[in-house]
């Protein structure tokens, strides 16, 4: 630990370390997991504080009907280590006990996680299952990780300087710091000014409706104000109670997670009274999970990246026969799609005119392979994915939708497929961080200019852009329309008949992403700009 380092305790409902601890939904979790490998890697002195979600998110299949289904398993880890430490959260009316696990099993600093599947307890599946089906849940979990989470530091004996919010479902630990504070008779008002000095936040969503808020009547059921009157967590969040505005309003520094979405985000927040400048710090992803070794050393020493990513493609096509009993062919043009199912990621976009579509398919000039999930509760994501489903059957040969995504369908599609697909309505994507994992495997991305990709888009360089970063109500017609010329001017004609130039396209993307949207380089602007 370098002298002056801050001590970070990194805040998030979810972290992606790997696919044997179920505990993360999607990008969020993943990035999460990811600065904790890269503080491991670095010698940073972090910790990460998360929740044990003993029945995961969802694992979701797929039914006779083409429909997704949820499935819930209840969970055991034997490599968590037990601290022996348990706190009490004062949820409704009950003290609900809350054990605190260590995992530091993944190349990761620690990670505490919490945990109230204890005898004793009347709530004692609060922690069931991340992001619960109903209001009251959510807020206790939030309770958990916020409140918990600054008590089960501080029973650890963790010394902490700086809290770092990831998203807005830890800010209930800023409103127990508040209260600490006012226990020794400080006033409200400057208990918030100290305790802002040791808070940062981290916006993710760039959609209003995206962003959380509760009304006070259900807060006080919940017991949620901690010891603080209505009128102080009015100031703090507002009416219904904001948590983003929260989060902006707790913190020292604030930021948004691509360039782009920082500028959404500042338009998003400017008029919050008390809000602060939300800065931009890129995210990136943890080169040691993501990024295959053959390909690092090929691109690094100048060998045969091409002859690395057929095997690689070629692993990918025997797992995908293995799971669907389809047999891809390696020869053909791989276009991989692997994100949450939700509609402004448009996963079948591409799919719109099947006209044009259908030929390229049926001819075997691409072949395209899916994967995702819903939320359980999201109805048109899930029908999105019955739509993949039907026309995978379509294209038995050219189409492939693998059901139960996770982190290693994630990891084997952005090692293995040609060209990483990514087309949201922007600018409604925060970031993206798969087509990060993909561009420094070498996998060529074609997106629209949304997220991460405007900051490292050089057309026909290391990848390709469509649409030009339009936005209109007409998008799904321009972008669509742009996507087919793209791919049919440009992305199949090069990879048919200019290997040599897909090639150095391949190492361009290399180079470009391993560091600039590395864990690493991320982690180093957070000290840098955030935490100092």
């Amino acid at each position: 630990m370098g002298t002056g380092t801050p001590r970070v305790a990194y805040f998030c409902m979810e972290f992606g370390l790997h696919e044997k601890l179920h505990i993360y939904a999607g990008g969020l979790g993943i990035l999460a997991g990811d600065i904790l490998k890269a503080a491991h890697d670095t010698g940073q002195p972090m910790v990460g504080v998360g929740i044990l979600w003993r029945q995961d998110y969802t694992e979701q299949f797929i039914d006779e009907y083409d429909r997704p289904y949820d499935s819930y398993h209840e969970y055991r880890y034997d490599f968590l280590e037990d601290t022996g430490v348990i706190v009490t959260v004062p949820i409704r009316d009950e003290q609900v006990r809350v054990k605190v696990w260590k995992c530091t099993a993944f190349g990761n600093a620690p990670l505490y996680l919490l945990d109230t599947y204890l005898p004793d307890n009347l709530a004692w599946n609060l922690t069931g299952q991340l992001y619960g089906w109903f209001e009251e849940e959510r807020i206790a979990q939030e309770m958990i990780l916020g409140i918990g989470g600054v008590r089960a530091l501080q029973a650890l004996g963790i010394d902490v300087d700086i809290y770092h919010f990831n998203d807005s479902h830890a800010v209930f630990a800023g409103v127990e710091l508040i209260r600490q504070q006012m226990t020794k008779d400080v006033p409200f008002t400057d208990a918030l000014l100290s305790v802002k000095q040791h808070i940062v936040f981290t916006t993710h969503t760039p959609v209003p409706a995206g962003n959380e808020a509760h009304s006070h009547r259900i807060l006080e059921y919940m017991n949620s104000y901690d010891g603080l009157s209505c009128d102080q967590i009015v100031q703090l969040g507002g009416d219904p109670f904001s948590m983003t505005a929260a989060g902006l309003r707790l913190s020292k520094r604030a930021n948004a997670v691509s360039q782009l979405h920082g500028h959404t985000a500042r338009e998003m927040w400017k008029l919050i009274p008390g809000g602060i400048d939300i800065l931009t710090i890129t995210n990136g992803v943890h080169n040691g999970t993501w990024q295959d070794d053959s390909i690092r050393k090929a691109h690094s020493s100048e060998g045969d990246v091409w002859a690395a990513h057929t095997a690689l493609k070629r692993a990918m096509i025997d797992d995908i026969e293995r799971r669907n009993g389809v047999r891809l062919d390696e020869n053909v043009l791989t276009i991989g799609f692997a994100r949450r199912a939700t509609p402004y990621k448009r996963s079948d976009l591409i799919f719109s005119n099947r006209e044009i579509i259908g030929d390229l398919l049926r001819n075997h000039r691409i072949q395209i392979v899916l994967s995702g999930k819903a939320h359980p509760n999201d109805l048109a994501g899930k029908a999105t994915i019955t739509n993949l489903v039907r026309i995978a059957r379509e294209y038995p040969s050219s189409v492939v939708f693998l059901q139960g995504y996770d982190m290693a369908i994630g990891k084997m599609l952005t090692r293995g497929c040609d060209v990483w697909l990514n087309n949201p309505v922007r600018p409604m994507e925060a970031s993206g961080t798969s087509g990060m994992k993909a561009a420094m495997n070498g996998v060529l991305n074609l997106s629209t200019l949304d997220g991460w990709w405007p900051e490292a888009c050089d057309h026909g360089v290391n990848g390709w852009q469509f649409s030009g970063g339009y936005e209109g109500g007409d998008c799904d017609s321009v972008d669509v329309a742009s996507l087919y010329q793209v791919l049919t001017g440009d992305v199949i004609p090069t990879y048919e008949n200019r290997r040599e130039a897909w090639v150095g396209m391949m190492h361009a993307s290399i180079e470009m992403a391993q560091w600039r949207f590395s864990a690493a380089r991320m982690l180093q602007d957070y000290y840098q700009r955030m935490y100092a």
